[in-house]
């Protein structure tokens, strides 16, 4: 029987398919569904502390306003149940997941500041978080930051959550440094347990009539599988002991097979799954099973990393050769330039 089991983050996992965060993993009965179709673990919607931040300020302004009109305003201060506020229903509903889904349940969480990152990370474990992911994505827009400098923030913050959480740490970030090889090793030294590659920048759009500038929201497709697909490759056998997550144009059998041949832990997913609904889960892991199956491997563990860059047939293929052939592979021999 083919065994599907996977390690991430030093959890067990019962299948490498992961569903990311979403609008389906910010509410219980579709966290429920996820499950019953087979996802190997959850990663919650992200906790944002600005959002937190915005919203106790704002409160605070609402019950300070008139309390200094007169000595006894301060009495009449409503008695209130602060449980709706964003952080407790993102606590409450940690708390919730990890006791019903059965399966590992990472949060995520995207701070702007050192101690909060700190701060809500200690909060999510005690909510029963079994690891955390932290979910980077900063534009630096400073012309006198430098790049050390930028990535030198980064692995402050690992340090430092890694010093006050007693889980796992993965951390999620673009693709966006000039030699990410080298700053993900640095990532591991300081004390990321895993990488998830990666997180799916948003660019903004203009409004031609008001000239502001608006949100696009655009799922991705298979050819957004390319990027991450190459680094988890190269980056394999470079860091044996570390987890490797592939996020970001999962949308088929295929693509989970080509992340795992590539030599990732877990293959998460979440454009898919909007799309096609929890239930496509399934359909992902009955391809899976079908592609092992047909081509003799015993497990995902004996597929994991075959094709990845020390076991390519051209290892070259991953670096600059592939770049000339694309451009010589366009019809009549002549790339574009």
């Amino acid at each position: 029987m083919t065994q599907l089991t996977t390690h991430y983050l030093g959890l067990e996992l019962k299948s490498p398919i992961v569903a990311s965060p979403s609008p389906l993993t910010s509410e219980l009965s579709t966290l429920l569904r996820l499950v019953e179709a087979g996802v190997g673990a959850v990663v919650l919607p992200s906790l944002f502390e600005e959002d937190v931040e915005s919203e106790s300020w704002s409160l605070h302004d609402r019950l300070e306003a008139g309390t200094g009109l007169t000595p006894e305003a301060s009495n009449f201060l409503p008695d209130l149940d602060y449980g709706h506020l964003l952080a407790d229903r993102h606590l409450r509903l940690v708390e919730r997941a990890s006791q019903r889904l059965g399966v590992p349940v990472i949060a995520s969480l995207n701070g702007n500041s050192a101690g909060g990152w700190v701060h809500y990370a200690q909060q999510l474990v005690a909510a029963g978080a079994d690891a955390i992911e932290l979910n980077m994505y900063d534009v630096a827009i400073d012309p006198k930051q430098t790049a050390a400098e930028v990535e030198g923030g980064y692995l402050a913050l690992v340090r430092e959550v890694r010093a006050a959480v007693d889980v796992p740490v993965a951390l999620k970030v673009g693709p966006h440094f000039t030699s990410f090889a080298n700053f993900a090793l640095e990532l591991v030294a300081a004390g990321a347990d895993g990488l998830v590659l990666f997180n799916r920048f948003y660019q903004p759009d203009l409004d031609i009539e008001t000239r502001d500038v608006t949100p696009r929201l655009t799922l991705s497709t298979s050819v957004d599988l390319r990027l991450p697909l190459r680094w988890i490759a190269l980056l394999h056998p470079l860091l044996p002991k570390t987890s490797l997550a592939l996020t970001s144009g999962v949308h088929s059998g295929a693509d989970v097979v080509k992340a795992l041949l590539a030599g990732a832990d877990v293959v998460m997913t979440t454009s898919a799954l909007l799309r096609e609904g929890p239930e496509y889960v399934s359909a992902l892991t009955e391809s899976l099973i079908a592609y092992l199956t047909e081509h003799e491997y015993e497990s995902v563990a004996q597929l994991r990393g075959s094709a990845a860059h020390d076991a390519a047939t051209d290892p070259r293929a991953y670096e600059r050769a592939q770049y000339i052939k694309v451009l010589s592979s366009w019809p009549g021999g002549h790339g574009p330039h």
